[in-house]
């Protein structure tokens, strides 16, 4: 069989896409104590130095010293002033600490000095970044991009991925053309979201209907998509005018195409060419006026390749395509996903709503085998089993939890409520005794659980493990 070849959207719209050029960016993905802040990206392209600290929510760029540096400062009481720095070094980044209280963590390990891999996962405080080696950026994007100034062709479609952002771009454009469109992509990657999108962009009066091709009935499916006369099998009591009938006027939305059988192909071929439905009982066909949207997470070209797909189907429904990543490939985009999913489900406290480091770190670096879907069921989950506005590791879904990056001695601050105090400052927790002693009680109390500890004393587990450092207390020693 002649081998086929797939349009993507990219590709089918190459010669109209601006030129495209790649570049190191770092994205500012989320804040634990203000979910749903405004995500950012910040194209490293020319600059030297890039120095990330405590400040208001900015970013410039200015020369120092010959060298070009880029300032990139969040609202996060914990955070240092300078919190770390990132130095070009031919054709790769390295990030140095600069001495901050709280450390500076890659993926989820606390580091002094590292050289930034593509993905790389920066926890500074309670802000989250991604490092990108390569983020695909045309010639006419601009240095830094806050995701509160993003247009996205239609609601839900916002995105900080370069690469995709040019794609979805050219929605409305595919939209008024009324071509059939087939949407790509692992299950729960959103193409609902995109279909109807499209429905929405098109401006077409009539309904918007889906159809999940793969829970059909066998003994049905015939009737339920092209309707039935009244007395054409028994059960049939009444004219039913099935599902294509439904979306006259409107846009066709063919979920899961490629679980529809052979038999039903052929009859689904025929009414997208001759805009007609013939249904069960009948012969008199019907005119339907529609557009046609079909998604599915299955290989098509194999499935035509295998002769499990018709060719002429494919051809049909392909007008054009679009692929939709896996969210585990577009992270930078998570935090903002994560906030419009917070609006949506809990509205009247969705600005309330906090995530400790370990709860933020397990969402950014989780795998999201079920993409947005996933993603969407972990936070209704975790927002109604948290206590008060706080949500920590355990609130999350177990399998999303054990999944993740695995704590170290120094993720001290996923429980703390005010940032660590001063190197100076003295154990509290009464106003009687000597501090040592009473660091030495609460370690013997607790068995030397850390946490335990700092709860008791009202401060942080990063500020105890200074005091039994400066107490000279092991705490290996309390353990049971």
């Amino acid at each position: 069989m002649r081998e086929l070849s797939q349009s993507t959207l990219s590709r089918s719209q190459e010669a109209e896409a601006p030129a495209t050029r790649r570049a190191p960016c770092l994205f500012l993905v989320a804040e634990c104590d203000r979910p749903r802040a405004a995500p950012s990206r910040h194209d490293l392209s020319g600059v030297d130095e890039v120095v990330i600290g405590r400040g208001e929510r900015r970013s410039r760029r200015e020369l120092v010293d010959g060298l070009l540096r880029r300032t990139i400062t969040a609202p996060d009481r914990w955070m240092s002033t300078t919190q770390c720095r990132l130095q070009r070094k031919l054709d790769y980044w390295q990030l140095e600490d600069a001495g901050s209280r709280n450390g500076t963590f890659v993926n989820g390990v606390r580091t002094e000095n590292a050289v930034l891999r593509d993905g790389a996962l920066l926890e500074l405080g309670h802000t989250f970044f991604f490092y990108r080696a390569g983020a695909p950026i045309g010639d006419d994007a601009r240095g830094d991009v806050d995701a509160s100034a993003l247009a996205p062709p239609a609601p839900g479609l916002a995105t900080l991925h370069p690469g995709f952002a040019r794609e979805l771009s050219l929605l409305s454009r595919v939209a008024a053309a009324e071509l059939p469109v087939l949407l790509l992509g692992e299950s729960g990657a959103g193409k609902e979201v995109v279909a109807r999108a499209l429905h929405d962009l098109s401006g077409r009066a009539g309904p918007f209907v889906a159809v999940n091709c793969g829970a059909l009935t066998e003994t049905l499916r015939e009737s339920e998509l092209f309707g039935h006369r009244k007395g054409a099998f028994t059960g049939a009591s009444q004219d039913h005018a099935g599902l294509v009938r439904s979306a006259d006027g409107g846009t066709l939305f063919l979920d899961e195409i490629g679980d529809l059988p052979l038999s039903s192909q052929v009859t689904l071929l025929r009414v997208l060419q001759e805009r007609q439905v013939t249904p069960v009982g009948t012969t008199r066909p019907v005119f339907v006026d529609l557009r046609v949207c079909a998604a599915t997470n299955r290989d098509l070209a194999a499935m035509v390749a295998k002769e499990t797909f018709r060719v002429d189907l494919f051809a049909r429904l392909s007008g054009f395509t679009l692929v939709l990543p896996p969210l585990r490939e577009r992270r930078e985009d998570i935090g903002l996903i994560v906030s419009a999913l917070l609006g949506r489900l809990a509205p009247a406290r969705a600005d309330a709503l906090r995530f400790t480091p370990a709860a933020m770190r397990a969402l950014l670096s989780h795998e999201w085998p079920l993409n947005v879907r996933e993603l969407e069921n972990g936070l209704a989950r975790a927002i109604a089993t948290c206590d008060g506005d706080l949500v920590r590791l355990e609130h999350l879904p177990p399998l999303l939890a054990a999944a993740a990056l695995p704590p170290t001695d120094d993720d001290d601050h996923d429980h703390d409520d005010a940032p660590p105090r001063d190197d100076h400052d003295e154990p509290t927790g009464d106003t009687t005794g000597d501090p040592r002693e009473r660091l030495l009680a609460l370690m013997t109390d607790h068995a030397g659980n850390i946490s335990a500890v700092a709860r008791a004393m009202k401060t942080s587990r990063t500020q105890v493990r200074r005091w039994l450092q400066r107490c000279q207390l092991d705490r290996d020693l309390f353990l049971p």
